[in-house]
């Protein structure tokens, strides 16, 4: 319920399942293992990763980044045991390099990231990320930031709606669905999901409501994604990690929907490739992968983990680890 704030209402330990826990630990463990390592976790939440991660490895470092300060807040609390370890900073993750320079670090041994929207911000209703419960159209992962959810619904025109809602929420009928939003508008601004999601019920057709899931579902995640500009940030944030990694460090990734798994999947794609043309017959040097995957594909959670916590159920993880550096 909206009242049960975190902090009324026990620990972040107490309120957050970390997905893919133990293969996560599993995929990065030889580079947490190194002396003096250094973790960078980017999507911080509310510390269930970094936890683990510090407690299993006692000579770890870990610098954590989230945009959200009440995250940042619970996750302090969790990690206080291994305070001296952390770094806990509130940033958007595309400012990576400017963290680690920040902190004097030229390079770092792993790197997670563990996309999309947070335990804490779902569960928390007046942050507006939850279609089932009416709540201000908000939906900012970082509340100091100045667009929400309702400036998108209520500026934005037709066109540039529709475009939203057609990319980052994949709608068949964001034209539709843009139009009636202009049109309600002018009626009134939109300020509560309730009535968004009774304008989605009106406008989406109802053979595609019995086969296509709850029709508000794509056009609150469309909304989210551009309040926070999540793809442009996870663009800048992907090369900039990669490029911070030691020889033989790690990464993993863990994505929730489509779009960002396209974009993961695309960025180690590029980084596993030779550079050498392909007509030589021998590898020039400098020129080799500068990576290789560590997953077949993307992995998912087992039937066991989505029963336990069924947010797992969407999880798409790609991991991989820096075997070379070429020459620029």
């Amino acid at each position: 319920m909206a009242e049960q704030r975190y902090d009324e209402g026990g620990s972040a330990r107490d309120k957050h399942v970390p997905v893919l826990l133990d293969r996560t630990l599993e995929l990065l463990e030889p580079a947490l293992s190194r002396e003096g390592a250094v973790v960078v976790d980017a999507t911080l939440g509310m510390g269930g990763h970094a936890e683990a991660m510090l407690a299993a490895h006692p000579g770890l470092t870990l610098v954590g980044l989230d945009r959200d300060p009440d995250a940042l807040r619970l996750a302090g609390e969790r990690l206080a045991p291994h305070a001296s370890r952390t770094h806990l900073v509130h940033a958007v993750y595309d400012q990576w390099a400017e963290v680690l320079a920040d902190l004097g670090l030229s390079e770092v041994d792993a790197a997670l990231f563990d996309l999309g929207v947070s335990s804490l911000q779902l569960d928390e209703a007046e942050r507006g990320f939850a279609y089932a419960q009416d709540a201000p159209l908000d939906m900012r992962m970082d509340p100091s930031a100045p667009r929400t959810a309702a400036d998108v619904l209520n500026t934005y025109s037709a066109e540039e709606l529709a475009r939203v809602l057609r990319t980052y929420g994949e709608e068949r009928f964001a034209n539709k669905i843009a139009g009636a939003i202009v049109r309600e508008r002018q009626k009134e601004p939109f300020a509560t999901s309730a009535r968004l999601v009774q304008l989605l019920y009106d406008t989406v057709p109802a053979a595609s409501r019995r086969t296509g899931g709850h029709p508000a579902k794509r056009t609150f995640q469309a909304l989210r994604i551009e309040v926070n500009a999540e793809l442009d940030v996870l663009e800048r944030a992907l090369p900039a990690a990669l490029d911070s990694l030691a020889v033989g460090g790690r990464i993993v990734v863990m994505s929730y929907h489509s779009l960002e798994d396209r974009m993961v999947k695309r960025t180690l794609a590029e980084r596993v490739k030779s550079r050498t043309p392909v007509d030589l017959p021998v590898e020039l040097p400098g020129h080799g992968p500068e990576f290789r995957l560590l997953t077949r594909g993307a992995e998912v959670a087992g039937e066991q983990e989505v029963e336990d916590n069924p947010r797992a159920a969407s999880v798409r993880l790609r991991a991989a680890e820096r075997i070379g550096r070429g020459t620029t």
